[in-house]
């Protein structure tokens, strides 16, 4: 079993929004590996973050992506930073992954002071940036597709679903 695609890129993206459009349009189902995080652990990421530090937060991340590429055979949507681990990414070359390229004005008013997003509190915009930046060269890696966002989730969506010949 195997993910049909998926999905990377910064916060602010459109991952959930459009990985959940592609589903729709492939009639597949639809998965996000931060909302797997989210009920294993019985705790919101913020919280996760909070109680335990980012660390504990990537090992976590690290386990629900390897879990959902080996058992998920939809759309699978990963936080915008599973892609900072190695093994992760040696995983991701063996599947169809499509990188959401956003641009820093369209992130910023995506996420605005989103709380939900404890690596974006306090200076939305610079963190936003700093993160895009050192992220990019990681969500290029693994990319087969990159899909600009600056347009409709629709549009987007299509962009994807016609890449995989469907």
């Amino acid at each position: 079993m195997s993910p049909v695609v998926v999905l990377v890129g910064a916060p602010g993206s459109g991952k959930s929004t459009v990985g959940r459009l592609v589903a729709e349009q492939l009639g597949v189902g639809f998965r996000d590996s931060d909302e797997d995080i989210e009920t294993a652990a019985g705790q919101q990421i913020a919280e996760i973050f909070v109680d335990h530090g980012e660390p504990h937060f990537r090992a976590l991340e690290k386990s629900a992506v390897k879990e959902a590429l080996a058992s998920h055979d939809g759309v699978l949507a990963l936080g915008g930073g599973a892609v900072l681990d190695a093994d992760t990414r040696i995983l991701l070359k063996e599947h169809r992954v499509a990188f959401l390229e956003v641009t820093l004005a369209d992130a910023a008013s995506r996420v605005g002071l989103n709380r939900d997003r404890p690596l974006l509190l306090g200076n939305v915009r610079g963190t936003l940036l700093k993160l895009m930046d050192e992220r990019r060269p990681l969500y290029e890696e693994v990319a087969v597709l990159t899909v600009r966002t600056d347009r409709a989730p629709e549009e987007v969506a299509a962009e994807i679903v016609e890449s995989l010949g469907k």
